[in-house]
């Protein structure tokens, strides 16, 4: 390893200290270090809203901040194949590998190529627009999907949930073309193994083993006594449909891509998921098993 990239959440590393002293220490060692540029006007987890600049011969993208930042970067370096090692600067990470207090020995194991690189599985998703919003596209000019593309990725979860006013969202869940369910909840998670342990979690769904490949689906506050979290094979297809409101008014909710990506959605409007073809590279340096990890998250919250 020669080219480490370094992404500073600058919220969590102000005065870029611990950003400097990592490039310090690289360079100390003869490593090429490359800092993301810290400009203005970037979105809430310090990373520029656009691509990033990465320079051909990066080795591994070094993320400091927090769960939030590590999926943002993942994101936005997709395409690239290069691996992922997350630096711990928030509270409590699942995600991040590196703790602040062990970051030199860390920083030694990865120059020393002492680390193995875990494959994780991703979610693709699609909106499938339904006739009211080609109807508000034709009358208002409300665009037909989110800009550039109608697919996103993520490494955690695809999210629906309610906007705007307190309200109880009905939907239908599809899977593999059969009708599974209708839900009256607050919202539904599709989660990822890795995502598990973030919104999937809260929502009071299961904890699952980061390399596992299957996918999660769990109701938010739902509005019945015995709606569980459903567990489906990588290979199912997913449709979540919005359903009609409280006396066939139309509902309008929104669906959230790793928390980053939002989009609204309408009455007859469905999110399309299934696994994607892309994974995500993240760099593991500790030997101790994902157990003895979620224990001593556990143990501190």
């Amino acid at each position: 390893m020669k080219h480490i990239y370094v992404i500073t959440n600058r919220h969590k590393d102000r005065n870029l200290e611990k950003t400097n002293d990592i490039r310090r220490y690289l360079e100390s060692h003869r490593m090429k270090c490359t800092l993301q540029a810290m400009e203005q006007g970037m979105g809430p987890s310090g990373l520029d809203k656009d691509r990033l600049d990465i320079p051909p011969d990066v080795d591994c993208i070094l993320v400091l901040g927090g769960d939030g930042t590590l999926l943002e970067a993942a994101r936005k370096t997709i395409n690239r194949n290069i691996p992922l090692l997350g630096v711990n600067l928030g509270t409590l990470g699942y995600l991040a590998e590196v703790e602040e207090s062990g970051l030199d020995a860390a920083l030694d194991q990865l120059m020393e190529g002492r680390y193995e690189v875990e494959q994780r599985m991703m979610l693709s998703g699609r909106v499938i627009r339904g006739s009211y919003h080609k109807k508000l596209h034709k009358e208002r000019g409300i665009p037909a999907f989110a800009p550039g593309t109608e697919d996103f990725l993520a490494l955690n979860d695809i999210t629906v949930t309610r906007s705007g006013s307190l309200q109880i969202i009905r939907f239908q869940v599809y899977v593999n073309g059969q009708f599974l369910k209708a839900y009256q909840a607050d919202g539904v998670i599709v989660a990822t193994p890795t995502g598990s342990t973030g919104y999937n979690l809260s929502a009071g769904g299961p904890i699952v083993e980061p390399k596992a490949e299957l996918i999660l689906l769990t109701p938010i506050c739902p509005h019945t006594l015995n709606a569980r979290s459903i567990i489906l094979s990588p290979q199912d297809k997913v449709e979540l449909q919005i359903g009609e409101g409280r006396d066939g008014t139309v509902q309008q909710v929104e669906v959230n891509f790793d928390g980053s990506r939002k989009l609204a959605l309408y009455t007859g409007d469905k999110v399309a998921v299934e696994m994607a073809g892309q994974t995500t590279g993240i760099v593991k340096l500790n030997q101790v098993s994902f157990l003895e990890i979620l224990h001593k998250k556990m143990s501190e919250t």
